[in-house]
């Protein structure tokens, strides 16, 4: 079932994949033998796993003197709390984030977004690109201890800047914007069908007001500047969903756009399939891959050219490589690779155990 999710597939792509036993000699060896030859081994499990295991750095970097290792574990092998487990949600909660995110008088609110995972993944990218600059100039690999909560620290930052400075904690704004009034999702006619929008200065806001049917509001100079519309935020709110609510929500956003004004659906996931907008730019690829046949994909955010960076490969499936790498890597024959999945050191499916 977990080869069969979107998350899956979306985050292994242009991957290969096998499956050694660590708590076995045999697997233990061959993984040994496959980082001798690596750029850059990666670990988010809890900071004690892999020492135990006997593949901590103090062991892969003889092995391999220009090894760049990256350990993501929650908290950092430095911490009072380096031994706790956590997942995305727990590190939002630690990092404070909760406390300054929902309405302003409601009480702390999750995202449920678990950005622990995703920020800190990108923040060890970040690192590990430096450290492989660093590798190739001098021939010395490093270890990055990235602790994931810290990663989520700079999404409190203004808050916990403005407090530090003032004393004062930074007002909660829920779906509205400290800079930009009106700013927030609007309901539109149908079932949980909103559209976001956002007017980002004075012009934007005269022609907000047009469109909507105020435009005693574009005329009025006392409600030229952001401030001076946070006064009366709420009453703006209601003249812009009384005016969304009786439109869809393509073609409230169609109207704004077409008044040169940031707009945007709120799409449900399987909307997104058909956006014109995504398909005007080939977001989408389709990629064909065993258990699910051909399917959709969205395409790396970032291009080289004028076309999106080409998936070249699925996700692969359990085990999926083992011969290829195990052979082609490291020289084992046939006989010997046959061994392995005899005793249990490779695989290409869960034991009945679930191990």
């Amino acid at each position: 079932m977990y080869e069969r999710r979107q998350a899956f597939c979306v985050m292994n792509r242009n991957k290969r994949g096998i499956t050694l036993d660590l708590s076995r000699p045999q697997g233990l060896a061959l993984a040994k033998r496959l980082v001798a030859g690596a750029d850059v081994v990666v670990d988010n499990y809890s900071v004690n796993v892999l020492p135990k295991l006997g593949l901590g750095y103090d062991v892969l970097r003889r092995l391999n003197p220009r090894l760049v290792m990256l350990s993501m574990s929650a908290f950092g092998a430095n911490s009072l709390y380096r031994d706790c487990r956590a997942y995305g949600s727990t590190l939002e909660q630690g990092s404070g984030l909760p406390i300054v995110v929902g309405n302003p008088d409601g009480p702390p609110v999750m995202s449920h977004v678990a950005f622990g995972d995703a920020v800190g993944g990108l923040n060890g990218c970040a690192a590990v690109l430096v450290a492989l600059i660093h590798a190739r100039n001098t021939g010395r690999g490093q270890f990055i201890d990235v602790a994931q909560i810290e990663c989520m620290m700079p999404f409190a930052a203004p808050w916990i800047t403005f407090q530090s400075i003032g004393g004062m904690p930074l007002p909660k704004y829920g779906t509205r914007h400290p800079q930009f009034v009106p700013y927030g999702s609007f309901r539109c006619s149908g079932e949980d069908s909103w559209v976001m929008l956002a007017a980002i200065d004075e012009k934007m806001w005269q022609r907000l007001a047009m469109v909507i049917g105020r435009p005693d509001w574009a005329i009025d100079v006392s409600l030229q500047s952001a401030e001076a519309r946070r006064c009366i935020e709420d009453e703006i709110e209601r003249a812009i969903e009384a005016w969304t609510i009786t439109r869809d929500a393509d073609q409230a956003m169609s109207k704004l756009q077409a008044g040169r004004i940031a707009a945007g659906v709120a799409r449900q996931p399987t909307d997104l399939l058909t956006d014109p907008h995504l398909r005007s730019r080939a977001f989408l690829q389709e990629v064909e891959r065993a258990f699910i046949g051909l399917h959709p994909q969205p395409s790396m955010p970032i291009r080289d050219g004028s076309g999106p960076v080409a998936i070249r490969t699925a996700a692969p499936t359990l085990g999926e490589h083992n011969n290829e790498i195990l052979s082609g890597l490291l020289g084992l024959s046939c006989a010997e690779i046959a061994q392995l999945a005899s005793e249990g050191i490779i695989g290409t499916s869960m034991l009945s155990d679930g191990s």
